[in-house]
């Protein structure tokens, strides 16, 4: 009896532990052996690129904080193609663009991403951290951004330190997927540039669009709009109704007030930038929310 009570204790551990490492080898710890070189499970680099040359601009760095190992990035000149950066890639990349191709299933909201790390540039240009949370949508057949951020590596930290990089979102849905690129240099890599990364998390929960707010009783049309919004009230009760746009971190940025529910309205939207907002209808009875795309 006890050892099947240990058994099952080690099971909700792992179970756990699967849980919260969201972001796959967040903590470096599994590599794959090349031969002459090691490359990071789940994670794309060029080292595949530059192995004829002998010249690795990813590896496993020891001791790693904490674990055995941890994420090491430096840009390193190669014969025959210049100053090639130290990048990593939470997925796979184009080779010659270094720009993502696909990245990890993801469906949370966090706030933040957060680690350890050490880094060094020795250009004009700084390494950087970038972070896109995306959503397909079939209704339009496009991937839609969800949250983002993109940190650049100012100065120098030469040893391991705690960041926290906030998510900065423009969607109230849950995404489907998450790319994550390390990278040891800007635009322009200088030889000798590095960052050192470990102990990779995701922190935090952001609240999303409840479902009340996706089957509010009001019409918008079109959506996406791009000048012009009809708002069909035929369905609301109360005859003085007043409209409210926000951005999707809550910033209020339009406001029309006595709004008649027995017709259809019109709204001039065409001062707002492309993105995602959320459109709010109060009555004394209720107030509902529905998502507004504006895509000129």
């Amino acid at each position: 009896m006890l050892q099947k009570t240990i058994f099952a204790i080690f099971v909700l551990i792992a179970i756990a532990i699967r849980v919260l490492a969201q972001i796959p080898n967040n903590g470096f710890e599994n590599w794959t052996s090349k031969g002459s070189y090691y490359n990071p499970n789940s994670w794309g680099c060029l080292n595949d690129k530059t192995a004829l040359l002998s010249k690795y601009t990813c590896e496993r760095g020891t001791p790693g904080n904490p674990g055995n190992f941890y994420l090491k990035l430096t840009s390193k000149t190669v014969a025959g193609i210049g100053v090639v950066p130290g990048i990593a890639i939470s997925g796979t990349f184009d080779q010659t663009t270094f720009k993502p191709l696909t990245g990890f299933a993801f469906n949370q909201r966090p706030v933040s991403l957060t680690g350890s790390w050490q880094y060094m540039g020795f250009g004009s240009t700084e390494g950087f951290v970038d972070i896109q949370l995306t959503r397909w949508d079939s209704s339009m057949q496009v991937r839609i951004p969800v949250a983002s951020a993109h940190y650049i590596l100012t100065g120098m930290e030469m040893n391991w330190i705690n960041f926290t990089i906030p998510l900065t979102y423009a969607d109230g849905n849950k995404p489907d997927s998450c790319i994550i690129v390390l990278s040891a240099s800007g635009s322009v890599p200088t030889d000798g540039d590095f960052l050192y990364i470990d102990d990779l998390a995701f922190s935090g929960s952001m609240a999303g669009i409840s479902d009340n707010e996706q089957s509010a009783n009001f019409k918008i049309f079109p959506n996406p709009s791009c000048g012009i919004l009809s708002l069909d009230l035929s369905a609301q009760n109360s005859g003085q109704i007043s409209c409210r746009i926000f951005t999707m971190d809550g910033k209020l940025i339009k406001i029309m007030n006595t709004l008649d529910a027995s017709l259809n309205t019109l709204i001039d939207v065409s001062d707002l930038t492309n993105g995602i907002y959320l459109l709010e209808i109060k009555s004394n009875e209720c107030v509902e929310k529905q998502r507004l795309i504006i895509q000129k």
